[in-house]
């Protein structure tokens, strides 16, 4: 039997194999299924008023008032036939796309509020701008997480760099006067935290998240043994610090709903924005970023081009405990209180979540941050307003959403190839 001349000239052609994931219809569907039933069974014959401009706003926009009831049906409409088009994509072997995401979740966001605020006003730009707040020092927190296991460096110990932070700031700008001083001791803060986890985790080798654990709770007890035994004697001189001014940008500051939320803030949101985006540019643009990728990915082979992965490890981590000891400033010198007994409540953990939510991006965990300052800030105005919903499923929404989002439900989250290893040179 001979084979055909042209035979072994033919390409082979190889079946593509798709992975089928009903994870993002799955969760569509349940979500249209709670708003179907808090319509059904929880609706208030009344209309939800929201307020989009303040007083204070240079252009003012009218309210927008909308039947509960009515709006709530619509909503659960739109939402079956987003989750109906999910399905089609699914069975046709196409990914669900991030935008009809994003639009499923707008659109659920507006028929649960106009449900839970029904016969009272939600104040939007006061919603949006205590959102932003809240997410200040989430944010920092994430960006010093993206760049800590970006590098091979599981940085548990957030939670302690923004307490130390907030500790140096309110001490140093108590004593000097100077906010911009307190900012400066918040930033060494910091990186001292940084320093003991690098030194124990990366030239020692000790575990990362145990070391991280530990200096979490050695930062508590000190400020908490340094607020007891010092400042509450000589809370006159010591923690009675100066704040930030609110410094509203000309012409940005005036563009309705976002101008007050955005761009009438402290010094320490505006040095957020830059950090968010230098970080991004860094990391994915910049010969820096490269080598930091190298290392968190595959550290043997940026050894072997030449790239010192120890001390790329440990000044990459100790800029991490910088940025995140600037978030701890929020908390004192950003708000003007008066330190406080962990003051900072986990925000170092949830800044881990948004890190993980955000897939290791610098700018999905910012996503992913402000989103849990809206979870945060949202079950604060629906209990002023009186609305039904219970203040702790609120509370617990945003870790509601992380448990999704590494699941897989909105996305796949791979941490870097080596984060969390050591690396011992052979």
């Amino acid at each position: 039997m001979t084979a055909h001349p042209h035979a072994l000239d033919e390409p082979v052609v190889l079946e593509k194999t798709v992975v089928v994931s009903w994870k993002a219809p799955i969760a569509y569907a349940v979500f249209t299924l709670l708003l179907l039933l808090l319509v059904l069974f929880g609706s208030r014959d009344a209309s939800t008023t929201f307020r989009l401009s303040a007083a204070t706003d240079a252009v003012k926009l009218g309210d927008v008032t909308v039947p509960a009831v009515l709006t709530g049906w619509v909503t659960v409409i739109l939402l079956a036939i987003l989750s109906v088009y999910s399905v089609i994509l699914v069975q046709a072997k196409r990914r669900v796309p991030l935008w009809l995401t994003v639009v499923f979740a707008v659109v659920f966001m507006f028929g649960f509020l106009t449900w839970a605020a029904a016969g009272s006003t939600i104040p939007v730009t006061g919603l949006l701008f205590g959102a932003v707040s809240l997410a200040v020092p989430l944010i920092y927190g994430s960006l010093a997480g993206v760049i800590g296991e970006r590098v091979g460096v599981v940085n548990i110990a957030i939670e302690g760099q923004l307490l130390a932070g907030a500790f140096s700031a309110a001490v140093v700008a108590s004593i000097t006067r100077q906010p911009w001083l307190g900012l400066v001791a918040a930033m060494i803060a910091g990186v001292l935290v940084a320093f003991v986890l690098a030194a124990f985790s990366i030239k020692y080798f000790v575990d990362q998240v145990i070391v991280g654990v530990v200096l979490n709770v050695l930062v508590v007890g000190l400020t908490s043994f340094f607020y007891s035994q010092v400042l509450v004697a000589n809370a006159a001189t010591l923690n009675t610090p100066p704040r930030f001014d609110r410094i509203p940008l000309p012409l940005l500051s005036d563009i309705p709903i976002i101008g007050p939320v955005l761009f009438r803030q402290t010094v320490i949101v505006y040095l957020m924005y830059i950090a968010v985006a230098l970080v991004y540019i860094g990391l994915f643009h910049t010969k820096w970023g490269l080598r930091l990728r190298a290392v968190g990915e595959h550290p043997q082979a940026a050894d072997t081009v030449g790239i010192k992965v120890n001390r790329t490890r440990f000044w990459n981590v100790a800029l991490a405990g910088a940025i995140a000891g600037l978030g701890g400033t929020f908390f004192t010198i950003g708000s003007g209180i008066a330190f406080n007994k962990e003051m900072t409540a986990g925000a170092g953990y949830i800044a881990l979540a948004a890190v993980i939510f955000g897939q290791w991006d610098p700018i999905k965990a910012t996503l992913a941050a402000l989103l849990f300052g809206f979870a945060s800030n949202l079950q604060n105005t629906l209990s002023v307003i009186g609305s039904p919903v219970p203040s702790e499923f609120m509370l617990m929404l945003p870790y509601v959403v992380t448990i999704l989002a590494v699941a897989g439900f909105v996305g796949k989250s791979r941490a870097p190839a080596a984060s969390g290893r050591p690396y011992i040179k052979s």
